[in-house]
């Protein structure tokens, strides 16, 4: 893990700081061609070099959130898409057990988009 990505999650208080490390647990054990980098000063998971989610922190709730980039793409109820119109986010509660079934069933989702070919990778 590169320095820009230890201070986003080490410097985030408890219990975001424990939910956040294990959404990215999650997140890069859904394939081995996922990958972690930092844009736009947040952590970004890429499909074979391409971006498909990002972790944040919702300022006004402090709740962390996972950001599925082609979200317009996918339809599951707790996805919200709020201002946004190509993303959307699906929200996590840190003073609750992660439900594992929901949160990996949407990364399936969003990354069978790179897999079949509906969203273009480099790789």
């Amino acid at each position: 893990m590169n320095e820009s990505l230890q201070h986003f999650y080490l410097d985030k208080e408890e219990p975001n700081k424990g939910c956040l490390l294990a959404l990215r647990t999650i997140i890069l054990g859904q394939d081995s061609a996922v990958t972690e980098t930092t844009k736009y000063g947040m952590p970004c998971f890429c499909y074979k070099n391409k971006a498909f989610c990002y972790l944040w922190v919702d300022k006004k709730v402090n709740a962390p959130y996972i950001l599925v980039v082609e979200g317009k793409l996918l339809e599951h109820p707790l996805l919200e898409t709020g201002e946004r119109s190509r993303m959307k986010i699906l929200r996590v509660n840190p003073n609750e057990d992660l439900d594992l079934e929901v949160i990996t069933e949407i990364l399936k989702l969003a990354l069978d988009l790179y897999r079949n070919g509906t969203i273009k990778t480099k790789g």
